[in-house]
């Protein structure tokens, strides 16, 4: 009954409201920068303006994007593990203000006062004294790990700040919070998302597990750039004849909670109609949550800094700014916004509700050029503010192009002149095996008089050494979708290996490879 509804709900739209040659917009935007799909979807006081679709699904196949292809939502997918928790605070099985530990009795943080003190709610708000994107490495770029066991190693990650006192963005925490879900309800975050918001939600394609996902046909593929050129991502599998590998381009499973939703533009529509009216379902058949817990995870919690943005696009910079429980708050030409964006290995997307005019839109790509995706966002923002037009596409196209000029100058002039000197050991004395408390093992081994290291609960992260100075060396993973590092060897005075140090070599790295944080002490001794 809920799909028919759904149905019947969007086979009505009407799209009379979208600005005038939008389509035609989208799609020079879309082969100006190179974007293979794009997925839209707008709503207007209860009903649907827009749910349509741009491109294709990937490059070497010619299947169109459609309202019914869904696409990976990154960070977006929060506001769903939020309302999970809702649904969950609605039948009284939670509370808000729960202490994490009357769920999960084993969970701890790094003090045991935080451990003590943790609530539901600080689990989604990043306040909780973590620095950025601290214990990423668990899941990014893939991980053999366990939710259980990444959110048991949650006690060994130092904290970057005194708990509740700044902000900083995590993800690891999100698995907590799918984790908790598990522990009240006996069904995983997957199960339970699907069974209880989902398909309550009258989202007909949409998918919280990645089995789901690649089982789905009408489905768009994630793409990144390798050395300029616009590629596919595959799975894992054999070297192929020019000797090049393709990777599994999947986040860890472990941190699901945190952004493995994927759903079409009819699904964020309706979506998005359920979350501007307060929970209740379109079409006057029932509510997904209370009216209550919608206000919950909209009421901002931790103010964000804010840091002017650049003269093209200084029109998006807001004048607050604060994080809600899976949304961020802030306004936009004197609007209230609800929004939040999401990124995964080749794709990204972006969702705003402007409350006050009952307007909500998102747009997804399949692919990392997130310019694309906030030039149709901020276009289709104003158009529905009243504002004059402006050439947002334009405007993030310079803005990105500009940060990436200044990052390769930055480059050029860090690695333009090594010091001539080290090593300051044979390199057969640089292997061995080292752990980190939070991450775990890795092995660097001495083949054909190579230095090679393999983070062992990542796979296929593994690379050659090679040296740059002193006793520091650079990866070179076999997998080009992660990020260069610098590998820092710290020697005792005997002349052994002590400790290993490591950070990005790229200041655009996005935070989730947060080598700062990594410690490897030798191994002991089986």
């Amino acid at each position: 009954m809920i799909l028919a509804a759904a149905a019947c709900l969007l086979s009505g739209a009407v799209q009379a409201e979208v600005p005038a040659g939008f389509d035609a917009r989208v799609e020079k935007l879309r082969t100006d920068i190179g974007v293979p799909g794009i997925s839209v979807a707008v709503v207007e006081h209860g009903s649907l303006a827009l749910a349509r679709g741009y491109g294709v699904r990937r490059l070497d196949d010619a299947a169109p994007v459609d309202a019914d292809t869904i696409f990976q939502l990154g960070s977006v997918g929060k506001a769903f593990t939020t309302a999970a928790l809702a649904v969950l605070v609605d039948q009284g099985r939670i509370a808000w203000d729960d202490p994490v530990t009357k769920h999960l009795p084993w969970f701890q943080m790094y003090d045991p006062w935080v451990t003590r003190e943790m609530t539901v709610v600080d689990l989604l708000v990043h306040r909780s004294g973590l620095g950025l994107g601290a214990g990423d490495l668990m899941f990014v770029p893939r991980s053999n790990l366990s939710r259980v066991e990444t959110v048991r190693r949650l006690r060994f990650i130092k904290p970057a700040t005194s708990f509740r006192s700044a902000y900083a963005y995590d993800n690891v925490l999100y698995a907590a919070a799918g984790q908790l879900i598990e522990e009240v309800t006996g069904k995983t975050w997957e199960q339970f998302v699907r069974e209880a918001v989902l398909v309550p939600a009258g989202l007909r394609t949409a998918t919280s597990n990645r089995v789901d996902r690649r089982a789905t046909l009408n489905r768009a593929w994630p793409h990144a750039r390798l050395d300029g050129p616009m590629h596919g991502m595959g799975t894992q599998k054999a070297l192929d004849d020019s000797g090049r590998a393709e990777f599994d381009p999947e986040l860890g499973q472990n941190a699901a909670p945190a952004g493995a939703i994927a759903a079409s533009a009819h699904d964020m529509a309706r979506w998005m109609l359920i979350q501007l009216g307060r929970g209740a379902l379109p079409g006057g058949s029932g509510r997904l949550f209370s009216e209550a817990a919608s206000r919950e995870m909209w009421r901002p919690r931790v103010p964000l800094p804010i840091s002017p943005l650049p003269k093209p696009v200084a029109a998006a910079t807001p004048q607050f700014d604060a994080y809600a429980l899976g949304w961020s708050e802030r306004d936009y030409r004197g609007h209230r916004l609800l929004t939040h964006t999401g990124a995964v290995f080749g794709a990204q997307a972006i969702i705003m509700l402007v409350p006050e005019r009952e307007v909500g839109l998102s747009v997804a790509i399949n692919c990392e050029d997130g310019e694309a995706a906030l030039g149709i966002a901020y276009e289709l923002l104003d158009h529905y503010l009243g504002q004059p037009a402006y050439d947002w596409g334009a405007a993030w196209q310079q803005f990105v192009r500009e940060r990436d000029e200044k990052a390769v100058a930055f480059l050029k002039k860090q690695t333009s002149a090594p010091a001539g000197a080290g090593p300051s050991l044979p390199l057969a004395r640089y292997a061995g095996d080292y752990a980190d408390a939070w991450y775990g093992p890795i092995a660097i081994a001495l083949h054909d008089g190579k230095l090679a290291i393999d983070f062992k609960q990542t796979p296929g992260m593994t690379g050659e050494l090679a040296h740059w100075q002193y006793d520091t060396f650079r990866t070179r993973w076999r997998d080009p979708l992660i990020e260069p590092a610098y590998v820092t060897f710290a020697l005792d005075a005997d002349g052994a290996v002590a400790r290993i140090a490591l950070r990005a070599v790229s200041p655009l790295a996005d935070f989730s490879f947060d080598y700062q944080d990594l410690d490897f002490r030798p191994a002991p001794k089986k």
